[in-house]
C-alpha cells in the first residue's frame, strides 16, 4: 500500500490494473453508449486505446516515472480509438507533461499533474460538453485540489478514497446533464469507462489488489443491461481519425481548419505528433488537410451509420465481415449489414482507404492520369481487430469472408486480427477463393443464412461446399496497367494489341487467378464476353449473377441483357461499380461477371 509517494513501477502496475477493469466491463460500456453517437463501441474503443499501452506497462524493468508517462501518453497516442481514447490519450499527455522529469508523486505533484490532464482534455475538444467523460475526469481533479488545500496532503490513502466518491457521484449525476442519458437511463459510457479505469488504479494502490487479466472468452452480455440505439444517428457518417506528424504543428490552425468539416472533433497530442478524431461524411477532405500540417499515417474511417445498424440487428444469429476487394452493391450492404473493411492503396506518396476516401469512379480516373502506378496493400491486422473487436462485442460470432490468399496476404492478416480478439464472441475466418463479385456472391450467401438463423456450422459448410462453384472472370479491358504494375510482361502487351486481343482472367476452384481466354477484336466486347461466361456456367442450375464495371455502366447493362437471356434460370442479377482489386490491373472499361448456384 502507498503512504506518502508513488513512483513509476508502482504507477504503471495502478495503470494496468485499471485498464484490466476497463476490458472487464467494455461489454457493458458498448451497451449503454449512446453519446454522442449510439454506435455501440465505447467499450471496445476504450479497451483498445487503453490496451495497446499494456506492452510498455507491463515490461519488466525498473520506470521512471516521469519516463514512463511520457512514453504512455505516446502509446496512447498512438493506439487511441474513438472519442474516449482520444480523450484519455490527451489526459495522459497532460499528466506527462506537468510531471516532466520527477521520479515520484507526492499528493500534491500528483494533484497537480491530474489538473494538468483535465486541462488537455478539454483542450483538445472543440465543443467541451458536461456529462460526458470530462465531468468525471474534473470531478477527479477538483477533488485532489481541494483536499490539498484541507491539509491532507501527505494522505494518499485518504485523498483516493475521497476522490473515488466524488467520481462515481459525478458519474451518476451525467444523466442529469445530457438529455440523451437520462432519456435512455444511463450514464455516460466514456464516464463510467473513466471511473473503472481510477477504481482499478486505485484497489492496486490502497489495498495491493491487482485486478485480474480477463478472461473476456466467458463473458456474457447481461440481458438486463440498458439498450438504447433509438436516437437519431450523426449528421455525419465516418469516425475518422489520422496521426500527424511533424516538427512544428500549429495545432490552433489545424483546429480552425477541422472545425468546419464536421463534429465531434478531439485533437490530442502536441507539436511533434497530433492525433485527430472527428466525425465527417468525406474522410479523404480530412487527410489532406492533415498532410498539409506534417506526415500523415494511420488513416481510418469507421462507418458510423452501419455501426448503428449492427447494434440493432443482433437477431441475426452472427456478422459478416468482408475485405474492400469484395464487391457487392450498396444496396445490398444495407440490406444485408454487412461490414467492410478497406484495403489500402496508395499511389505514390499519397494513401487512401479503399472506397472510403476515394470511390471507385475516383479511383479509375486517377488510374488513368497519374504516371505512378498505385499499389493496394492489405488492410493493417489493426484495421481487421477494431472491426472484429466491435461486432465479437455484439454477436457469439463473426464470419469473416476474404478475397483468396492465393493472390492478396488479406486473409493472413483477418487471421491475426482474429486471434487477438477480446470480446465474448468468437471471429471466423475463411478463404473465399475468390475476388471482387465472387467474393461477394459469397458474403450475401453468408448475410441471408445468417438472417434466417443459420449457424456459422452450418453457415462455413455451405459456403465451403459453394466455393467451388462460385466462377468469377474478367476481361481486362487494357493491359498497360497489368505491366505497369509487373503482373504482365511488357511482351505480352505487344502481342496482344497486334492481334487485337483482350485477356480474360478467371477465379479457379482452388483459388487460383489465372488466364481464362480472349476475345478478338474490340467490337461487342460486352456481348461476346457474357456469352463467354454463360458457355463456362452450368446450364441445369438456377443461378445468382453479379457484375462490376469500371466506369462502363452501358456495358454492364448489356452484358446484364445478354446474361438473362444466355442463362436458364436466373435468380437474382446485380450490377455494381468495380474496385480495386482486379481493376487496378483492368482500368477504366473492365468487366467482371460472377455466378453461384443457388442450390448446391
Amino acid at each position: 500500500m502507498i503512504s506518502t509517494h508513488i513512483d513509476g513501477n508502482a504507477l504503471a502496475n495502478a495503470i494496468v490494473s485499471g485498464i484490466h477493469r476497463v476490458i472487464t466491463e467494455q461489454e457493458e460500456l458498448n451497451q449503454i453508449n449512446v453519446f454522442p453517437v449510439a454506435d455501440g463501441d465505447t467499450g471496445t474503443n476504450l479497451s483498445l486505446s487503453l490496451g495497446s499501452a499494456l506492452p510498455l506497462l507491463k515490461r519488466d524493468d525498473d520506470k521512471h516515472l516521469g519516463t514512463m508517462l511520457a512514453a504512455l501518453a505516446d502509446a496512447l497516442l498512438d493506439g487511441a480509438r474513438g472519442n474516449s481514447g482520444a480523450i484519455m490519450a490527451q489526459f495522459f499527455q497532460g499528466m506527462s507533461d506537468s510531471a516532466g522529469e520527477i521520479s515520484r508523486f507526492t499528493t500534491y505533484t500528483f494533484g497537480k499533474a491530474v489538473q494538468s490532464g483535465s486541462d488537455y482534455a478539454h483542450d483538445a475538444l472543440s465543443n467541451p460538453r458536461e456529462g460526458t467523460i470530462l465531468s468525471v475526469i474534473d470531478a477527479f481533479a477538483g477533488s485532489l485540489h481541494r483536499q490539498s488545500i484541507d491539509g491532507n496532503e501527505d494522505k494518499f490513502g485518504v485523498v483516493l478514497g475521497n476522490a473515488i466518491e466524488h467520481i462515481e457521484k459525478a458519474l451518476r449525476q451525467t444523466p442529469e446533464q445530457l438529455d440523451v442519458l437520462k432519456k435512455a437511463g444511463v450514464v455516460d459510457a466514456g464516464a463510467k469507462g473513466f471511473v473503472a479505469l481510477i477504481a482499478g488504479a486505485a484497489d492496486y494502490l490502497l489495498h495491493g489488489r491487482m485486478h485480474k487479466e480477463p478472461n473476456l472468452s466467458e463473458l456474457v452480455i447481461e440481458d438486463n443491461l440498458a439498450t438504447a440505439f433509438d436516437h437519431e444517428n450523426s449528421a455525419y457518417r465516418f469516425c475518422t481519425e489520422c496521426i500527424v506528424t511533424g516538427s512544428d504543428i500549429d495545432r490552433r490552425k489545424l483546429r480552425e481548419k477541422l472545425s468546419d468539416m464536421g463534429d465531434s472533433l478531439v485533437l490530442a497530442g502536441t507539436k511533434r505528433k497530433a492525433k485527430i478524431h472527428i466525425h465527417v461524411n468525406d474522410p479523404d477532405d480530412v487527410f489532406q488537410l492533415a498532410a498539409q500540417f506534417g506526415d500523415v499515417t494511420g488513416e481510418k474511417a469507421d462507418d458510423m451509420h452501419r455501426q448503428v445498424g449492427t447494434a440493432h440487428n443482433v437477431e441475426r444469429s452472427f456478422a459478416v465481415v468482408v475485405d474492400s476487394a469484395a464487391d457487392i452493391p450498396d444496396e445490398q450492404l444495407e440490406r444485408f449489414d454487412i461490414n467492410v473493411v478497406p484495403l489500402r492503396i496508395q499511389f505514390g506518396e499519397r494513401g487512401y482507404l479503399d472506397k472510403v476516401s476515394i470511390t471507385p469512379e475516383e479511383f479509375f480516373e486517377e488510374l488513368a492520369e497519374n504516371p505512378v502506378h498505385p499499389t493496394t496493400s492489405q488492410p493493417a491486422p489493426g484495421d481487421f481487430r477494431r472491426q472484429f473487436q466491435f461486432l465479437a462485442s455484439h454477436y457469439s460470432d463473426v464470419l469473416s469472408i476474404n478475397v483468396t490468399s492465393k493472390a492478396s496476404g488479406t486473409l493472413q492478416a483477418a487471421e491475426a486480427a482474429s486471434d487477438r480478439v477480446n470480446a465474448h464472441g468468437e471471429v471466423h475466418v475463411l478463404d473465399s477463393f475468390n475476388a471482387s463479385t465472387g467474393q461477394g456472391l459469397l458474403a450475401v450467401r453468408a448475410a441471408e443464412l445468417a438472417a434466417a438463423g443459420t449457424d456459422v456450422p452450418a453457415t462455413l459448410r455451405h459456403l465451403e461446399a459453394l466455393r467451388p462453384e462460385t466462377r468469377t472472370f474478367a476481361l481486362l479491358n487494357h493491359m498497360r496497367y497489368a505491366v505497369r504494375g509487373g503482373r504482365v510482361p511488357a511482351w505480352a502487351k505487344v502481342v496482344a494489341d497486334l492481334l487485337h486481343m483482350t485477356a480474360i482472367i478467371g477465379t479457379r476452384p482452388d483459388g487460383e487467378i489465372k488466364p481464362a481466354g480472349f476475345l478478338l477484336g474490340r467490337h461487342a466486347r460486352a456481348r461476346r464476353f457474357a456469352r463467354f461466361v454463360a458457355k463456362r456456367s452450368p446450364a441445369d442450375k438456377r443461378l445468382d449473377v453479379s457484375i462490376a464495371h469500371a466506369i462502363a455502366p452501358e456495358d454492364a447493362e448489356i452484358m446484364a441483357e445478354e446474361l438473362r437471356h444466355s442463362l436458364a434460370d436466373v435468380r437474382r442479377l446485380t450490377i455494381s461499380e468495380l474496385g480495386t482489386a482486379i481493376g487496378v490491373h483492368g482500368g477504366p472499361g473492365t468487366l467482371v461477371v460472377s455466378t453461384q448456384p443457388v442450390d448446391v
